[in-house]
């Protein structure tokens, strides 16, 4: 859940989810629609299926036990180096460092270098005898985590409190590296086109090629092109939504049908029962304004 997700964000939703799914038997006996609709709200939904796939591998696999290797870890859905670097130090308290934006920001301020221009893994290899230095593994897997979240921050780092600031080169140095890198912020413009019914009804598929809610329950989605439009479909609404680092121009369409396409199949607009992604319910929103 933490993946690209602030923490305060997620305490409700981990709250939510280890209460009814206390053990990896538990998690490992539902389907894909039950655990989406548990982290419904949360986003990045691919997480919610990986984690499922990896609860019912873990159990049927290797006896609900986290494998000891990180060749083994890493052959989980969804677990990169980063994670089963955390995994194995947090777990069997292996000396390791988990590398994350944190981490790497902590590493690019001490030797005040480029963080593009380290090699942090050779970086941890020939400095492993000092950084090394307890049986106490799991705690500084965690600790450099939060020393860059919390002390080395992005912004306004809490230098004055740092334990490191009198052998700090970033502090030292007046030629200081840049830090804070803005995301470039891409615009896309879309075009929604939505099949309605007097039952309060929307008609929704899978076939849509967008790739940042691919697989997912959408109205017919196509990028906006200055082509005119079917005089069919009306004009409902144009509003924003963002997604990570996009920008989303939207204008919404409709038209009241009450067949639609082979492909499509028609949801309650009212209806919370079946798991709906975010981007979905605000078209949702959209819509009932017609009734």
């Amino acid at each position: 859940m933490l993946q690209q997700t602030q923490v305060k964000t997620v305490i409700p939703f981990f709250n939510k989810f280890t209460k009814k799914y206390k053990t990896l038997e538990s998690l490992s006996k539902i389907n894909e629609n039950q655990i989406l609709k548990m982290w419904e709200g949360l986003g990045y939904y691919r997480r919610a299926r990986n984690l499922l796939l990896s609860t019912k591998l873990l159990v049927n696999k290797y006896n609900s036990k986290l494998p000891h290797t990180l060749k083994e870890i890493k052959k989980l859905p969804g677990v990169g180096d980063y994670t089963a670097n955390a995994l194995i130090g947090f777990i069997y308290n292996e000396p390791t460092i988990a590398i994350d934006g944190n981490v790497k920001r902590v590493f690019s301020r001490y030797l005040n270098q480029i963080e593009s221009k380290i090699n942090f893994e050779k970086l941890i290899t020939i400095n492993k005898k000092n950084l090394f230095i307890t049986n106490r593994n799991s705690d500084f897997v965690e600790a450099l985590m939060e020393f860059g979240a919390l002390i080395c921050k992005p912004k306004d780092p809490k230098c004055s409190q740092c334990c490191l600031n009198k052998s700090c080169r970033y502090l030292k140095s007046s030629n200081k590296v840049e830090i804070n890198k803005r995301k470039k912020i891409k615009v896309m413009n879309y075009n929604i086109f939505c099949y309605v019914n007097k039952k309060k009804q929307i008609g929704l598929t899978k076939e849509n090629e967008i790739k940042f809610l691919k697989n997912f329950n959408l109205p017919l989605i196509k990028e906006m092109k200055k082509n005119s439009i079917n005089k069919d479909w009306k004009f409902l609404k144009n509003y924003k939504n963002s997604i990570s680092n996009l920008n989303l121009n939207i204008n919404l369409y409709y038209k009241f049908s009450k067949k639609i396409p082979k492909t499509y199949n028609w949801y309650s607009l009212n209806n919370n029962k079946e798991f709906i992604p975010s981007f979905t319910k605000r078209i949702f929103n959209q819509v009932s304004t017609l009734f």
